[in-house]
């Protein structure tokens, strides 16, 4: 199991939270969103190029793209400069 995935387990179960989401899946039968069916990535990016590139560079542009290179564990426990 990699790092990232091990503190978060560890977090979640910390903080009981599997029983709290195990009981929400429980109660809740998973539903589709008639809304969304239709969205898709369409326009985002120019036919036959990276749409993952193309995401990337609107993040850029809207000031939301973090390219520091941290990861889940630094997320979560905080980085190591902090």
């Amino acid at each position: 199991m990699d790092e990232p995935t091990k503190v978060l387990r560890e977090v979640w179960a910390a903080d009981e939270a599997t029983d709290v989401a195990t009981e929400l899946e429980q109660a809740a039968p998973a539903k589709v969103c008639k809304r969304m069916k239709d969205v898709t990535f369409d326009g985002m990016a120019e036919p036959g190029s990276d749409l993952g590139s193309a995401w990337r560079e609107l993040l850029r542009r809207e000031g939301k793209y973090d390219d520091s290179g941290g990861t889940i564990r630094d997320l979560v426990l905080g980085s190591p400069r902090e």
